[in-house]
């Protein structure tokens, strides 16, 4: 195992983002646009220039991985770090004064730690089997104003993936400013219904304090009151602004990992079985670092309960022309992200039969 964890210490460059976080928020003035130049130019522009990694571990040594404690500790570290670094974000929006351009970068700054350390890390803590890791998946979701994702995605996205059914699965022709739209209501309203059936099938009443959903209203209410009482309304602005942009960012992921791509009606209601060829996936070495193996998409729906360090490469899985960053800002283009990849849907919607 010690081989193992030799080479896998290239998780740690992970910590560059709260690195870089720490930095907007300690130094302000340019130091702000340091987290968003490194995210969405640096590596766009170095994925673009360096190779792809396809190299799977060895099967005989996933099981030992799986239970490994070093993988979880590296996410369990992001937690109090996302904390403690939006905890900054407010002190400095609500005391210091500071020019609009610097607003600006501290907001896209906290957007992208919501994103990737809030909802991201949520995302992979809230696949795992111990109870305190689904805890902690709902605590971020808490710093994010998106606690209801826990129930749509695993309960919803994971069934429904590509399919009409899924509101987070961007049909073909879909620019990715009606899909946020189409994503984040149609994922509300689809975890409220998951959570009614769950609690007509458990003989409970909905209206009653057996609904999460209901929970979820609270604590986020709550959240936004103290946000308020304790950092004013310059905080709270602020604090929205990073939540809502974390949304977003996660939309445009969700955005580019299914678009255009279907999954077969086999008879009214029923659809075939997910197949690695039903998600967009990205072998770019730095984005599956920084977002923990996040863009190996095909395999996590293949089986969600395999944690990150395990995820695979399959041959026939469809490659995002860019890596994430630079997908992201392709689909920000509708004219150039249908040109480029409405032709890669056709091509794989062919090949599925």
């Amino acid at each position: 195992m010690k081989s193992i964890l030799k080479r896998d210490w290239k998780y740690l460059y992970a910590y560059l983002i709260p690195v870089l976080g720490f930095l907007a928020f300690h130094r302000g003035g340019a130091f702000t646009f340091l987290l968003p130049f490194v995210a969405f130019v640096l590596i766009p522009v170095l994925e673009y220039y360096l190779p792809f990694d396809y190299r799977n571990i060895p099967e005989d040594l996933e099981d030992s991985r799986q239970s490994h404690r070093f993988f979880d500790v590296l996410l369990y570290v992001n937690i109090p770090l996302f904390w403690l670094l939006m905890g900054m974000y407010l002190v400095r929006l609500s005391r210091v004064p500071m020019s609009w351009w610097e607003v600006m970068g501290s907001a896209w700054t906290a957007a992208i730690l919501c994103g990737v350390m809030g909802i991201n890390l949520a995302h992979e803590l809230g696949h795992h089997a111990r109870p305190l890791d689904r805890f902690l998946s709902r605590f971020q979701l808490l710093g994010c104003l998106y606690m209801h994702f826990y129930i749509e995605h695993n309960r919803g996205h994971h069934r429904y993936v590509s399919t009409p059914r899924d509101p987070a699965s961007a049909p073909q022709g879909m620019d990715v400013y009606r899909f946020w739209w189409r994503s984040v209501s149609g994922s509300l309203r689809s975890a409220w219904e998951l959570e009614v059936q769950r609690l007509k099938n458990e003989g409970k009443r909905v209206w009653s304090w057996h609904n999460e959903m209901l929970w979820y209203v609270f604590f986020q209410t709550a959240l936004l009151v103290l946000v308020g009482i304790v950092f004013g309304a310059k905080g709270l602005l602020a604090f929205l602004a990073a939540a809502v942009g974390g949304i977003l960012l996660l939309e445009t992921v969700n955005y580019i990992e299914h678009y255009g791509l279907r999954r077969k009606e086999v008879r009214p209601g029923l659809y075939e079985s997910v197949k690695p060829y039903h998600s967009w996936n990205s072998e770019h070495v730095l984005g599956r670092i920084l977002l923990y193996e996040l863009t190996r998409h095909s395999d996590h729906h293949y089986k969600a309960s395999r944690k990150y360090q395990n995820l695979r490469y399959f041959e026939q899985t469809p490659q995002l022309p860019l890596g994430y960053p630079g997908s992201m800002w392709l689909s920000l283009l509708p004219p150039l992200w249908f040109r480029r990849m409405d032709p890669l849907v056709a091509r794989w919607q062919k090949q599925a039969g």
